[in-house]
């Protein structure tokens, strides 16, 4: 097996070099990838925190239910991104559930005392961790504030903005953001409607200020989508 193909590696993500079973054999057959179909579940509420997950293929869906059974999206996840962290921050049982979204989705799992015990030999293992806790934080933040203090325009702009700054590849003067989203899921994300994403990003388009289909997002002005 090439090192590109072992468990939690992938060459554009900094902290797979890090936890790359390669430089853990250990670790390696004990924490294999586990395989899920669309719409089932890697954890409910209410269950123990017991792991952190990493995502080697497809999407995974973080959310909650209110009181009265409706659903609330958080997050969606793709390859690369890590959900599950809250368990490092002393959460005993889950407060939200985590849902495959596609087919062959694959996730990688590693206990929190396997991961302590690689963090008490790497600062820089840690030190990104806590990036990624305080980055998930703040972004909840944000998304609280946007939700309570501004329209639904406001929230599908900030939306977009915030993922080209994270996932965003600059070409000349444009960013373009390759999409795993459908409009429902960014209805979802900004507690808005897929009629309003759909209303919104087509008044966009007309304003020059994106073009967008199935593949990707192309924002071809930054300065004025702001």
């Amino acid at each position: 097996m090439s090192d590109q193909s072992k468990l939690w590696y992938f060459e554009d993500v900094d902290l797979f070099e890090i936890l790359c079973p390669a430089k853990t054999p250990s670790m390696e057959e004990k924490h294999s990838p586990n395989v899920f179909k669309k719409d089932e579940f890697i954890y409910f509420p209410d269950q123990p925190s017991l792991n952190i997950y990493m995502i080697a293929s497809g999407r995974i869906k973080i959310g909650s239910y209110t009181e009265e059974g409706k659903e609330i999206v958080k997050a969606i996840l793709t390859k690369g991104e890590v959900f599950g962290e809250l368990a490092l921050a002393g959460e005993d049982r889950r407060s939200d559930f985590a849902q495959a979204m596609d087919d062959d989705t694959r996730v990688c799992p590693m206990t929190i005392e396997d991961l302590k015990e690689l963090m008490k030999d790497s600062q820089e293992l840690s030190l990104k961790i806590f990036k990624i806790l305080g980055f998930r934080l703040r972004k909840m933040e944000r998304r609280i504030e946007s939700l309570v203090f501004k329209d639904a325009r406001s929230r599908i702009v900030d939306f977009l903005k915030e993922m080209a700054e994270e996932k965003g590849q600059k070409v000349g003067f444009e960013m373009m953001i390759k999409n795993h989203l459908t409009h429902k899921d960014i209805a979802s994300l900004t507690g808005t409607s897929r009629q309003t994403v759909t209303t919104v990003m087509n008044e966009l388009r007309e304003e020059n200020v994106i073009n967008f289909d199935r593949r990707r997002i192309l924002i071809r002005d930054m300065a004025r989508l702001s």
